[in-house]
């Protein structure tokens, strides 16, 4: 009786460090896909008035919680009943990635005018009295949530991809906790940025004679929009390098000539490994950026086509 009790002690410590172990390789690999989530949710929820950016935050995380019981039990249901699905649900995700992030880079580059445009809209949404802002909140929420949806299968996707092969224990409590974490420090980071310049707005006019409060306030509020435009940068830089390295690690023939060209690099005595993986993030970097410039006509193109095939609404009289 007490050998069956430590032998059944022994396969759970052996279950949680293999479920630990998988669940910082798998963090590692979703890191690109989780910064992106919170630069888009922080930039999301910040259009609100101050007084409703943590009542907003908290409708989305529920939401977000919402999407995660739908996503994870539909994601080990296909890992058990047809595995094989797994590589090409993860390089269908690399090409949103590498998609999005190019779609951000053109926009940026070739039509700023629309961003602020954007900008501007709520800006005057927050200032005019006649706009319904319940109305405004909700469609925030709603588009929030959507964007979570997309993004939270992606990272539950290539979480899977990680344990694809171990045992269905150690891939079921290693995606459970991947997509709790997730959730709770995305929207936790999320209800903290948002409130950052409220925080500096605070100690700059509770600062009374205190310079070094007036200070910090001053710092934090100049601090705020270059964390936001950081935060959006790195998002966009690690969906390239995500999804670069999803189609580098999926087809063997890429992944063999990026070996080929990182191995004189790789024997280079005291720096050699360092700089390998340097050279391997920038090549997936640039294999990304490719499929993602290759990825922008044909989504282009399908859209169009769409547009023009479907029917007017307009009805002749």
């Amino acid at each position: 009786m007490a050998t069956s009790l430590l032998l059944l002690l022994d396969d759970i410590a052996t279950v949680l460090d293999d479920v630990a172990a998988m669940t910082k390789v798998t963090a590692v690999r979703t890191a690109g896909v989780l910064g992106d989530d919170l630069a888009l949710n922080a930039e999301q929820v910040s259009g609100v008035r101050a007084d409703r950016e943590l009542p907003v935050v908290w409708a989305v995380f529920k939401g977000s919680a919402r999407n995660k019981l739908i996503l994870v039990p539909s994601a080990l249901v296909l890992a058990a009943i047809a595995p094989w699905m797994i590589t090409p649900f993860l390089m269908l995700g690399g090409c949103y990635l590498c998609y999005e992030g190019f779609e951000k880079i053109a926009s940026a580059f070739f039509h700023p005018e629309e961003r602020l445009a954007e900008k501007t809209k709520v800006v005057s949404a927050r200032r005019d009295p006649k706009v319904d802002m319940v109305a405004f909140e909700k469609e925030k929420i709603k588009g929030a949530i959507r964007t979570d949806f997309v993004l939270s299968a992606e990272i539950i996707v290539i979480a899977l991809g990680t344990v694809q092969g171990a045992a269905l224990i150690t891939q079921t409590l290693t995606v459970i906790t991947i997509a709790a974490l997730m959730t709770i420090g995305v929207y936790g980071l999320v209800a903290g940025i948002v409130r950052l310049d409220d925080l500096g707005l605070h100690l700059l006019n509770s600062g009374g004679e205190s310079s070094s409060k007036k200070w910090i306030g001053k710092q934090i509020l100049a601090f705020a929009p270059v964390l936001m435009k950081g935060l959006t940068i790195v998002g966009t830089a690690a969906m390239f390098l995500v999804g670069g390295g999803i189609f580098a690690h999926s087809i063997p023939e890429i992944l063999a000539l990026f070996e080929l060209i990182l191995q004189p690099i790789s024997q280079l005595a005291s720096i050699g490994s360092v700089l390998s993986i340097l050279g391997s993030m920038l090549l997936n970097g640039v294999l990304g950026i490719i499929v993602g410039g290759l990825l922008m006509p044909v989504v282009s193109g399908a859209s169009w086509l769409v547009s023009k095939l479907r029917p007017s609404k307009k009805r002749e009289l």
